[in-house]
């Protein structure tokens, strides 16, 4: 499954990708440096994926789905909290206890996350938009994905006013660390 097609082909690639990496951490013992590196790639994934959803998917499902607003608001909170553990798991070490106990949570939440998406939002969209509008919508999302930030900022006040500029600081510095570049 590559990237490219409506928006719900392109949000279920994103979906396969975080899931073969949290696959990939559960398979490192703990305490092991790679699993920085993957927490790292999953948070990338993750902030650029839920910026571009916040951006374009959600707006569309407002705007188009039945009873979309509380459907929407359900899945940004979803985002929120899976923002606060990526910024909370930045910042401890992969040998600290913590860590495992932040993955865990950070797969769970965003396991629970995918199921609800796939099973319930992308099937209400898929009935009310066009296969032109999904198209379309699945060009914004690849878009904004490239200029979205990778790097946790829950208090932030809006990720789509917070996106391009703040983008550019991440990947500059990502570069600078060489943050990223195991994926």
């Amino acid at each position: 499954m590559g990237h490219g097609g409506n928006v719900i082909h392109e949000l279920m690639t994103d979906h396969r990708e975080v899931e073969e990496m949290f696959a990939r951490i559960q398979a490192l013992p703990a305490g092991d440096e790679r699993r920085r590196e993957v927490a790292d790639d999953f948070t990338i994934e993750l902030v650029r994926h839920s910026v571009a959803e916040e951006q374009y998917l959600y707006p569309a499902v407002r705007e188009h789905v039945p009873g979309g607003g509380d459907l929407a608001d359900k899945e940004i909170a979803d985002h929120a909290t899976v923002e606060k553990l990526l910024k909370e798991i930045e910042g401890v070490d992969c040998g600290d206890a913590r860590f495992g106990v932040l993955v865990d949570r950070i797969i769970s939440e965003v396991s629970a996350h995918i199921r609800d998406e796939e099973q319930n939002l992308f099937p209400a969209l898929a009935e009310v938009c066009s296969p032109e509008q999904l198209n379309e919508l699945g060009e914004r999302v690849r878009r904004a994905k490239k200029l979205a930030p990778t790097r946790p900022h829950p208090n932030a006040p809006d990720n789509k006013l917070l996106a391009a500029g703040t983008g550019l600081v991440d990947r500059v510095r990502d570069l600078a660390t060489g943050r990223g570049k195991s994926s």
